[in-house]
């Protein structure tokens, strides 16, 4: 089984993968270190110089290139719901698991400005993060809400809870 992890830039789906990989002993497959190797710079500073909608393209065909060989997980970046094509393939390869994290927190945990957010040049990071909830609703299997001061491995365990159940029954 395959699992893949959703949500915003700050809700933790690179740390989280990290960790629920180690514990499934599963391969971790990160979407963004794909498109890092593939354009050989930061991805603030490719979004900067060839603009979002190459950006777009690049993670939508870095994902559609996934064909993951035995069970892994796989992180994405937060704009990968704005490709139907990228959740369609990973809704057929995987569980798709939408890491819910409150806005403050993802406030907290992230500059925009240096993180290679698609769209930040038009909207708030607000803004944003309320157009993009809808699509992550849309795509998800599972829905992780995560709880205020809740630790990693709680997150880990309800991950693995709430995806081996969805695919038992």
């Amino acid at each position: 089984m395959n699992i893949t992890l959703i949500g915003m830039s700050g809700a933790g789906k690179t740390t989280i993968g990290k960790l629920l990989s180690k514990k499934l002993g599963y391969g971790l497959v990160d979407v963004d270190d794909l498109i890092k190797a593939r354009i050989d710079t930061d991805l603030q500073s490719f979004i900067d110089s060839a603009g979002e909608e190459a950006f777009l393209d690049m993670e939508k065909k870095a994902v559609l290139d996934l064909t993951p060989s035995g069970s892994c997980i796989i992180a994405t970046g937060g704009s990968v719901v704005y490709s139907e094509d990228a959740m369609d393939h990973l809704g057929s390869i995987s569980t798709i698991v939408y890491l819910d994290a409150p806005f403050g927190r993802i406030a907290r945990r992230i500059d925009p400005s240096k993180r290679g957010v698609v769209g930040f040049k038009e909207k708030t990071l607000e803004e944003l993060y309320r157009e993009r909830r809808m699509l992550y609703e849309k795509y998800m299997d599972v829905h992780i809400k995560i709880k205020k001061n809740e630790g990693k491995a709680a997150i880990v365990n309800r991950i693995i809870d709430l995806c081996f159940k969805k695919n038992d029954s």
